[in-house]
C-alpha cells in the first residue's frame, strides 16, 4: 500500500510540528509529492547510505513489520495514536508518539531518527491504526484474532 499525503495535509502537519526533525521530514515529503514510502527511503538513504534489501521489498514495510507488534500491541502507544485521531492538532501528543516510535524501533535494533519516525507516524495515521495493524499482520497472527 503506497500512502500519499496531499499538499494541504502536509501544510497542516507543518503547522503542528515545528521541530527540526519533523520539518526535515515534511520538506522531504513535499519534494516527493507527498509519497510517504519514497520519503522514508530518501531519509533512510541520507542517514545510512544506499543499501540493497532485495528487489521488490519495501524498506518501509520491512521496518513496519519489525515494530508492528509493539505499535499494535502496546496499549500506551496505541492509546496515544487513538487519542491523536480524536484530537488532531495536538503538537505535544504528536511529538510524544514520535518519541515513542524512536524508542520502540531502537529496542528492535532499528536506529531511526525523529524525521524517519515522523514519516512512519504519518503513514500509520494516513491509512488508519486498525488498517495498519491488520494490513501488516502475518497470516498466523490474523488467525489468532
Amino acid at each position: 500500500m503506497n500512502a500519499q499525503l496531499t499538499a494541504s495535509e502536509i501544510q497542516e502537519i507543518q503547522q503542528i510540528l515545528k521541530d527540526e526533525p519533523a520539518q526535515k521530514a515534511l520538506s522531504t515529503l513535499e519534494q516527493n509529492n507527498g509519497n510517504l514510502e519514497a520519503t522514508f527511503d530518501t531519509l533512510w538513504q541520507e542517514q545510512f547510505g544506499i543499501q540493497e534489501y532485495g528487489k521488490g521489498k519495501s524498506l518501509l514495510q520491512l521496518t513496519l513489520n519489525e515494530i508492528r507488534a509493539e505499535i499494535c500491541g502496546d496499549e500506551g502507544l496505541r492509546g496515544k495514536l487513538k487519542e491523536y485521531t480524536n484530537n488532531p492538532g495536538s503538537a505535544s501528543l504528536l511529538n510524544s508518539i514520535i518519541g515513542s516510535l524512536v524508542t520502540v524501533a531502537a529496542l528492535h535494533g532499528i536506529p531511526i531518527d525523529g524525521a524517519i519516525a515522523t514519516i512512519i507516524l504519518l503513514y500509520i495515521l494516513k491509512i488508519g491504526l486498525n488498517v495498519f495493524c491488520k494490513y501488516t499482520a502475518s497470516e498466523g497472527e490474523e488467525e489468532k484474532k
